[in-house]
C-alpha cells in the first residue's frame, strides 16, 4: 500500500458542553497541526499517488472554512462539541468528497483509505481513519 501524507495547521476558538470537560467548557483556543493521509495499493500512469499540490490546495481550501473562527459560531458545527476528535471526523469527510469529485488528480480514484490527524501539542493527537466511501477493492 501506498500512501502520501500533507500538513498544514489551523488555529481556533470554541467551548465544549459537558461537565466532563472542565474549565474547557468556556472558550479557550487550540492550533492544530493537521495530517493528511492518503492510501492506494497502485500508482496512477504518472506514478502518483494523488496529486501532492492539489492536496496541500483542498487541505487547506477545506481548513479556511474555519481556521481563525469560533466553531461555536459557525453552522456547520452547531450542536457539537468540537472535540479533537470530531474535527478529525470533519475533515475526513471532506477529504473523502474533494475525491469523489476528482480534486485530487486522477489517482485519487484509487484511494481506499484517509486517515486525519490532528496535533494539539507534541504530546496529544487524535486521529480517524476509514475508507473512502464507495472506494473499489483492490
Amino acid at each position: 500500500m501506498y500512501s502520501l501524507t500533507v500538513a498544514d495547521h489551523v488555529m481556533v476558538a470554541h467551548s465544549f458542553r459537558g461537565e466532563g470537560f472542565g474549565p474547557a467548557q468556556r472558550v479557550h483556543g487550540a492550533t492544530f497541526v493537521v495530517e493528511a493521509e492518503f492510501r492506494a495499493p497502485r500508482l496512477d500512469d504518472a506514478n502518483l499517488l494523488v496529486d501532492i499540490a492539489a492536496a496541500r490546495v483542498e487541505l487547506r481550501r477545506i481548513l479556511d472554512t474555519f481556521d481563525y473562527d469560533n466553531l461555536d459560531t459557525l453552522p456547520a458545527f452547531a450542536g457539537q462539541n468540537t472535540t479533537t476528535e470530531f474535527l478529525c471526523f470533519h475533515i475526513h469527510g471532506l477529504l473523502c468528497a474533494a475525491l469523489a469529485g476528482g480534486k485530487l488528480g486522477a489517482g485519487g480514484r484509487d484511494v481506499r483509505s484517509v486517515k486525519v490527524l490532528l496535533r494539539e501539542s507534541p504530546l496529544a493527537w487524535a486521529a480517524y481513519e476509514a475508507e473512502v466511501p464507495g472506494a473499489a477493492a483492490a
